[in-house]
């Protein structure tokens, strides 16, 4: 039985349809629009539908942008001899959020997972491979830590050792504030391959 009109059925099930959004959240955003000032709905609506016609891949990077080349591989500012590998524009943008890395990106759009029918041809290993025939000095792979962001990342190391560029791999250990008790072998074990001198 619907407890609704159809119109807030159907937006509350469009909503829903969010990643990370359920029934309950949706419901909350849907009454929420409903009760905003017209205008408001009017921007957000627009927003949407302007971000959905005009958001496109760098022709760089890949990264998501609303320009031919984003903000960081058209600023001279960065060094563009260090590329820094990584599955998409969130973990871009979370390493931007550091505000220490002068490089620049290149973001594959995925990882390598056999399980699920992903191989190297499905992301953008290609347009990285021809990226480094120009002045490039290191590749730093900043893919995660699961199988499939490990599996990604030897394989590009295979895959640019030959060319001579360096290649590095961040490093990945205990979390601040974590308790060494909670954490798992494989990330202990990563924590003291990656120790540094004090």
């Amino acid at each position: 039985m619907d407890y609704y009109s159809s119109q807030i059925t159907k937006l509350i099930e469009e909503l829903s349809k969010l990643p990370g959004v359920g029934t309950k959240s949706a419901q909350r955003m849907a009454f929420h629009i409903i009760n905003m000032p017209s205008e408001q709905v009017q921007h957000l609506a627009s927003a949407i539908t302007e971000a959905k016609n005009n958001i496109r891949y760098c022709k760089e990077c890949f990264t998501l942008t609303d320009k031919e080349v984003c903000p960081i591989c058209s600023s001279d500012r960065r060094n563009h001899k260090e590329i820094m590998v990584v599955e998409n524009t969130r973990d871009l943008a979370a390493y931007e959020k550091t505000g220490r890395y002068e490089g620049v990106y290149h973001v594959l759009h995925g990882a390598i997972s056999p399980m699920l029918g992903i191989g190297p041809n499905d992301i953008k290993l290609k347009e990285l491979m021809q990226r480094l025939q120009g002045d490039v000095e290191e590749v730093i792979i900043a893919t995660n830590s699961s199988l499939e962001g490990e599996t990604t990342a030897m394989y590009i190391s295979k895959l640019i050792k030959p060319t001579g560029i360096k290649v590095t791999r961040i490093a990945s250990g205990v979390p601040v504030g974590g308790d060494l008790e909670y954490i798992d072998e494989v990330t202990l074990l990563r924590a003291l391959e990656g120790r540094t001198e004090l």
